[in-house]
């Protein structure tokens, strides 16, 4: 167990935090939820940059950053859908939570046939989480229907695009190895 790892955890067990914080009936509740949202996408970027660093890559870590990172989106993106109650919203969290079901299903198989590689993380895919961190960091912070929260949606949707052509890009990289195993 090393620090990079212990962060990644730390980002898991902020889940039901923000979860019991984004269901408390206080006024500041929503603001402290957004702001440990925030501290966790930090531990997100923290932990790999740590990894790098002091060289403490370990296959526990690789296996599951992604998954905390997957988790707490998708957690924080379906509270955000009961929150907003609009098609709005709901649209580009679905895809973006699907697109990360899709993509997780194809690195296992992927490596499962000695060929990760071919969809390892690319600039698009980065950009595209740190669109849908901010995203959900302003969903989080502002009511429906604040016009910061109206920059929010847009936000989600330029993630969700992101989302779309990234798939499109690991689809495409992999469509080779895939093809020949049909």
């Amino acid at each position: 167990m090393n620090i990079p790892n212990i962060l990644t955890l730390a980002r898991i067990a902020f889940i039901p935090l923000l979860v019991v914080l984004f269901y408390l009936p206080f006024e500041w509740s929503m603001p402290v939820a957004a702001a440990f949202f925030a501290l966790a996408a930090v531990t997100d970027w923290l932990d790999g940059y740590l990894a790098r660093r002091w060289n403490q890559s370990t296959p526990f870590g690789a296996f599951l950053d992604p998954v905390a990172d997957k988790l707490m989106v998708a957690v924080a993106l379906a509270l955000l859908i009961e929150r907003f109650d609009t098609w709005v919203l709901t649209l580009p969290a679905l895809v973006i939570i699907g697109r990360e079901i899709v993509i997780s299903a194809l690195r296992e198989w992927m490596a499962e046939m000695g060929k990760r590689g071919a969809v390892a993380v690319s600039w698009i895919g980065k950009l595209k989480t740190t669109l849908q961190m901010v995203a959900i960091l302003v969903l989080l912070a502002f009511p429906p229907g604040h016009m910061i929260a109206d920059v929010g949606i847009i936000t989600l949707y330029g993630a969700a695009a992101l989302t779309l052509w990234s798939m499109i890009q690991y689809l495409k990289a992999a469509w080779p190895h895939l093809s020949r195993s049909m």
